[in-house]
C-alpha cells in the first residue's frame, strides 16, 4: 500500500502542502536528500572490523529461471490464483546458499540517508545482483536498527525486525529490547526494520489483520488487499522470498497479510516477515524485472535492496 511515495513524488500534493503553510517541513521531511554517509562501499570497508567475505570467481550459470554457483542457488517461479477480478498473480524465489554472506544489501546511490532512492533495478545492477528484492525502505524513517553487511548506519530501536546472521540462521526480534553493537557481537550480518512478522514458528503471527506501521502523516495502514515484498525462512541457508502484484484487477489483486502468511505457509517457511510493499514491491533476476508492479511495468524508486551477490 505505502501512499507516502505520493507525497514524495506528487507536485499536486507538494502544492497543497505549501498552500497549507507546512512547505519547508514537508519538502525537508519527504523530498529534499539527506546524505549521511556519501560513499557507502568506503565506509563499509572501513568499519566492517572483519574481512569483507569473498565471492567466488568461478562464474555462475543462469536459465530462464534459475541460477547456481558454488554459493548459491536461485529457482524464480510465477504463481497465477483465482480468476476474474479476484485474480492473484505472485512471484517466488527460492534461494539456497553456501555462504549466508552472500545475501547483502545495498543503498540507493551508494549513500546512506533520508529521502535517496532509486529504482530496485538500477540498485541491483550497480552491485552485479544475481537476484534482488526492494527492502525495507529505512530512507523514509530516522528510526530503526540497521545494520547491512555487517556494519551498523543506525541504531535507534523502534519496531518488530528481522536479523539475518552470518551462520545462516534468521530470526525475528526486538529492537527495542537490544542494540546494534550487541547484534553485530552475535553475528548479525543484515537487519530489515518494517514489519510485521507474519510466521513464526511455522504459525500465523495472531493479530497481523490488525496491524500498522509508522502511522504518521502518509503512511497509513498497511492492511487490505495490496501488493506486497516479504521473505521467509524454509530452513537455516534456505530462504524464499515472494513479490506479490496488485491493485491490477485481472492481472492481480494483491492479497492480504493473512493472505501473504498463506503463501509462505503453501511454501513451507517457518518465519516470515512483510517488507515494504505497495508500488515498491520489485522482483529482478539477471538484470530483468520479473514480475509487473502495479500492472503497469513501471518501477517505483526505494531506498535500499536485498540481493544475492553474484
Amino acid at each position: 500500500m505505502n501512499k507516502r511515495r505520493t507525497i514524495v513524488l506528487s507536485s499536486a500534493m507538494a502544492l497543497v502542502i505549501v498552500a497549507s503553510g507546512g512547505a519547508t517541513w514537508a519538502l525537508d521531511r519527504f523530498v529534499v536528500e539527506h546524505v549521511e554517509i556519501a560513499d557507502v562501499a568506503s565506509y563499509e570497508a572501513e568499519y566492517s572490523g572483519v574481512d569483507t567475505p569473498v565471492i567466488s570467481t568461478t562464474e555462475g550459470s543462469y536459465t530462464d529461471s534459475t541460477y547456481e554457483s558454488d554459493q548459491s542457488s536461485v529457482s524464480v517461479s510465477t504463481v497465477t490464483t483465482g480468476s476474474g477480478d479476484s485474480t492473484v498473480t505472485y512471484y517466488v524465489a527460492d534461494v539456497t546458499l553456501t555462504d549466508a554472506t552472500v545475501l547483502r544489501s545495498a543503498f540507493a546511490s551508494n549513500q546512506f540517508g533520508t529521502n535517496i532512492v532509486e529504482d530496485t533495478s538500477t540498485i541491483a545492477a550497480a552491485n552485479d545482483a544475481v537476484f534482488a528484492i526492494n527492502g525495507d525502505y529505512y530512507g523514509f524513517r530516522d528510526s530503526g536498527i540497521v545494520i547491512r553487511n555487517g556494519v551498523t548506519y543506525r541504531d535507534s530501536g523502534a519496531r518488530e525486525g528481522l536479523a539475518f546472521y552470518r551462520d545462516g540462521t534468521v530470526e525475528v526480534y526486538d529492537e527495542t529490547a537490544t542494540n546494534a553493537a550487541d547484534l553485530v557481537s552475535a553475528g548479525v550480518w543484515n537487519t530489515l526494520s518494517f514489519g510485521p512478522a507474519i510466521l513464526e514458528d511455522g504459525l500465523v503471527v495472531d493479530g497481523i489483520e490488525d496491524v500498522e506501521i509508522d502511522t504518521n502523516i502518509g503512511n497509513h495502514s498497511i492492511q487490505g488487499a495490496q501488493p506486497r515484498t516479504a521473505v521467509g525462512v524454509i530452513d537455516d541457508n534456505h530462504l524464499v522470498f515472494v513479490v506479490v502484484d496488485g491493485r491490477s484487477p485481472g492481472y492481480s489483486a494483491g492479497v492480504t497479510l493473512p493472505g501473504l502468511a498463506e503463501i509462505f505457509t503453501s511454501l513451507g517457511a517457518v518465519t516470515a516477515y512483510n517488507l515494504d510493499g505497495g508500488g515498491s514491491s520489485t522482483m529482478v533476476f539477471n538484470d530483468a524485472v520479473v514480475n509487473n508492479p502495479l500492472g503497469a511495468g513501471v518501477e517505483r524508486a526505494t531506498s535500499d535492496i536485498l540481493y544475492v551477490a553474484g
